[in-house]
């Protein structure tokens, strides 16, 4: 995929979240993996960080199956 297709990046450029965000997330999604927990959808973390409402998701999501 795209990078400019991905989720953290399409929230970014739509104005949901800052780019410090998602970089938040992505620290907190590899220092799962890196621990061997199951690997949690960015939005997911976003949403949990109380960052995204799900609404806002459900537009990203929306907006990525139009690119």
């Amino acid at each position: 995929m795209p990078t400019e297709n991905r989720f953290g990046v399409v929230a970014v450029k739509g104005g949901y979240i800052t780019p410090e965000q998602l970089t938040d997330a992505l620290k907190i999604q590899i220092m799962e993996e890196l621990e061997g927990v199951q690997r949690r959808l960015i939005g997911n973390i976003l949403y949990e960080k109380e960052y995204i409402t799900m609404p806002q998701i459900a537009n990203v999501l929306v907006s990525m199956s139009t690119l």
